[in-house]
């Protein structure tokens, strides 16, 4: 039996009253859930074909290691469930405390954290391996999103507002940054770009934007590693010469263009990658490249067009129809955070930006940052359930 909502003018229809048919919530946006699980989809399979090698030097099967990949992403499923069933205005009232905890968390990471390719990054907690800066970055979106809800009568004040702010913004990327410079740098621009929306005064930004740029400048500057990431980056584009290309970065960026041209326009078939002999880490940084050899231009613009839906429903759909400016800005910073994410893993891999270590979200073989990614998502499902637009629906 069908019932129409109640934006015609009766009274009852069929015996249900207007107030039994039509509620303040929602669903949670459907488009949204559904492309991120084909990403996760995407991702067993990518793994699974990308994450053979590494399996040998861990003295494992790469079937075990895809079955792991596959549990975290359940887990991640699952929070992403519950986070999408709880108030964001409730998760909103525990901001401060969550910014507190995440900076004990990457203290502790410098002092007692697990050292992988020379920097501190994850923690053993309980026997599981934990990286704070997923945890960091969220609980600082958060916060900020609070903050500029708070102070928008004054939104445009310097000490009231952009300090109190950017003591949060500064620290939390400060301590990140000394581990992993990218994960920071990624998280500043960010932090700027939530606060513009949140009006901010663009010079207060502008400035903010030359000190920063000043001091990545120092950073690389003072880094060997990251000096010479920006140079094979400049020397792939102004001078190519492949003998250059076979040693540190520029060896990762060859192979992964080698991948990337292995692949063609149909791709190589599911699991005949030869490329994931050669790359570093290609279940993760780099795996962009394994899907585009195996998938080919059609598979790797498929993923590709998959964020840019999460793009576009996430700031097109939930941030513009949300019911306040802290679901606006929080939609925001969950949104781009994640599509930021995919769409800079497949510029290093294509050779249009510098090599980083960031993840492909839902994509990459981990187990933090798909967490952290999934609870993004539920954050982002919560808010849309409070959406503005409502639609004429038929109940059945």
């Amino acid at each position: 039996m069908l019932y129409t909502t109640p934006n015609k003018n009766i009274s009852s229809i069929m015996g249900t009253s207007p107030d039994d048919i039509d509620t303040p919530k929602q669903g949670s946006d459907r488009v949204l859930l559904i492309s991120v699980i084909f990403l996760m989809i995407i991702g067993v399979l990518a793994v699974y074909s990308s994450i053979a090698y590494f399996a040998e030097t861990k003295h494992t099967t790469a079937g075990s290691l895809v079955i792991g990949h596959a549990l975290k992403l359940g887990i991640a499923f699952l929070a992403m469930l519950i986070a999408s069933k709880i108030d964001y205005h409730l998760l909103a009232k525990f901001s401060r405390m969550g910014m507190v905890i995440s900076w004990i968390l990457l203290i502790a990471v410098m002092v007692f954290g697990n050292e992988v390719f020379g920097a501190k990054r994850s923690l053993n907690i309980g026997g599981f391996s934990f990286q704070p800066a997923p945890f960091a970055s969220l609980a600082l979106l958060i916060h900020i999103s609070v903050l500029l809800e708070e102070k928008q009568d004054y939104i445009k004040d310097f000490k009231r507002a952009f300090l109190p702010i950017m003591f949060w913004v500064v620290i939390t990327c400060g301590l990140i940054g000394i581990e992993d410079f990218s994960s920071a740098a990624v998280l500043m621009g960010l932090s700027l770009l939530v606060m513009f929306i949140g009006r901010i005064s663009t010079m207060q930004l502008g400035s903010l934007m030359l000190i920063g740029i000043m001091g990545a400048a120092l950073l690389i500057w003072q880094s060997p590693e990251r000096q010479s990431r920006i140079n094979q980056y400049v020397n792939q584009i102004t001078d190519i010469n492949s003998n250059e290309f076979n040693v540190a970065e520029g060896y990762q960026a060859q192979q992964a263009h080698i991948a990337i041209a292995q692949g063609e326009i149909f791709g190589v078939g599911i699991g005949k990658s030869t490329q994931r002999n050669f790359l570093p880490a290609p279940y993760n940084d780099f795996i962009f490249a394994i899907i585009a050899e195996e998938y080919g231009l059609l598979g790797s613009v498929s993923l590709i067009i998959l964020f840019s839906v999460i793009l576009f429903r996430g700031i097109g759909k939930i941030a513009k129809n949300a019911p306040d400016t802290l679901g606006m800005l929080m939609a925001v910073g969950c949104t781009l955070t994640i599509v930021l994410y995919g769409f800079i893993n497949a510029g290093v891999a294509s050779g249009l930006l510098p090599v980083t270590g960031l993840p492909m979200p839902f994509v990459s073989y981990g187990g933090t940052s798909i967490l952290f990614a999934g609870l993004m998502i539920g954050i982002l499902m919560n808010i849309s359930k409070h959406s503005n637009n409502k639609k004429a629906v038929f109940y059945a």
